[in-house]
């Protein structure tokens, strides 16, 4: 420590040693001093009596790698001193003592109760950042203990720590971590409609955050991968086709690296195949010309998709049961059909 003799900020380098921990009070800590010969030296000792050292105690043993006798002096402490302005503080060492011992689930106890009876506490924020560490390991296959074997899966106790660090710290960095562990979480799991909430809603919060290219990029694959089928609801495909579009803009690069164009192409060809299966339905409730106005719409907006071809090849069946006057107002889908085939041959032929 000699080369902070003279150092500029020397006295507050000994100012933040005289804080041995952050989990209790002052007077409840051994401090130190840092004198004019650069060695430190004990001025402050608290009475080994007093309630504030017993808990100094507990904490010590914890440091000192010994969780379980700093678990029996904690919980002996709050049983004796219920009321005492330290409690929260002897509920933290209590919790942490448990992580030690491998008993994450039994844990969360203390600590919730620190985040319910003491929000203006020191101790509240660090229980929901242990809260935090507990869940980001159930959600990565942690199990909790059942019958003394970790068998019992905590994902649901997971997600549900998620969401309440956000709700009780709103705006933290804390909080923007645990929205997007929360859509990892949903992601891994392939909840594709909550992980494209959990990412939209880490976007919008959080437009500064350095993780929101990489929320953006999974919003977009959750947006494709939730989509069910030509029978449900498309507008997560065109959310998804709007970033996509977006990031070739202004990011061509990176969009060029996640393979947006192939992305997008996938999407157009799932909403091609959309219209294709209304126009069919349409045709099935008796209503063809509907049904045909719907197959012109796919042939103008998709003109080389699989699910085009299919609808020109359908054509002729549909034509049939158009009235006359209405038939004779439709395009040429026997000259479109040829077209597209040409085109397709032509496409193989080329190297």
């Amino acid at each position: 420590m000699r080369y902070m003799l003279n150092h500029p900020c020397r006295h507050l380098f000994a100012a933040c040693a005289a804080i041995a921990c952050l989990s209790g009070p002052i007077g409840a800590q051994d401090i130190y001093e840092l004198g004019p010969d650069d060695e430190w030296s004990l001025t402050h000792a608290p009475d080994p009596s007093s309630i504030g050292a017993q808990l100094a105690v507990a904490r010590k043993l914890l440091a000192e790698g010994r969780p379980e006798r700093a678990y029996n002096l904690a919980l002996r402490w709050i049983k004796r001193y219920p009321a005492a302005p330290e409690l929260a503080g002897a509920y933290l060492i209590k919790a942490d003592a448990l992580v030690a011992m491998g008993d994450l689930y039994e844990s969360l106890y203390d600590y919730e109760y620190i985040a319910r009876r003491y929000p203006g506490s020191p101790e509240f924020a660090i229980a929901l950042e242990r809260e935090y560490e507990i869940a980001v390991k159930f959600a990565h296959g942690t199990r909790r203990k059942w019958l003394g074997l970790r068998i019992a899966s905590a994902v649901d106790e997971a997600e549900e720590l998620l969401i309440r660090i956000q709700e009780r710290m709103p705006g933290s960095q804390l909080a923007e971590q645990a929205a997007l562990s929360l859509g990892d979480l949903y992601f891994r799991q392939r909840r594709m409609e909550l992980a494209a909430e959990a990412y939209a809603i880490f976007i919008e919060k959080y437009p500064r955050s350095p993780h929101r290219e990489l929320a953006r990029r999974r919003l977009i694959y959750a947006n494709i991968a939730a989509f069910k089928g030509p029978r449900f609801d498309i507008v997560g495909l065109l959310e998804a086709k709007a970033e996509l579009q977006q990031l070739q803009a202004i990011r061509p690069v990176e969009a060029e690296k996640i393979g947006a164009a192939a992305l997008i192409t996938r999407v157009e060809e799932s909403e091609a195949v959309k219209l294709l299966t209304t126009a069919q339905w349409y045709e099935r409730t008796g209503d063809p010309i509907a049904a045909e106005v719907t197959l012109r719409a796919l042939v103008r907006r998709f003109p080389r998709s699989a699910a085009t071809a299919r609808g020109l090849a359908w054509a002729p069946s549909l034509l049939a049961q158009l009235p006359e006057g209405v038939r004779a107002k439709t395009p040429d889908y026997a000259l479109l059909q040829r077209a597209l085939t040409s085109v397709a041959a032509d496409e193989e032929v080329t190297p």
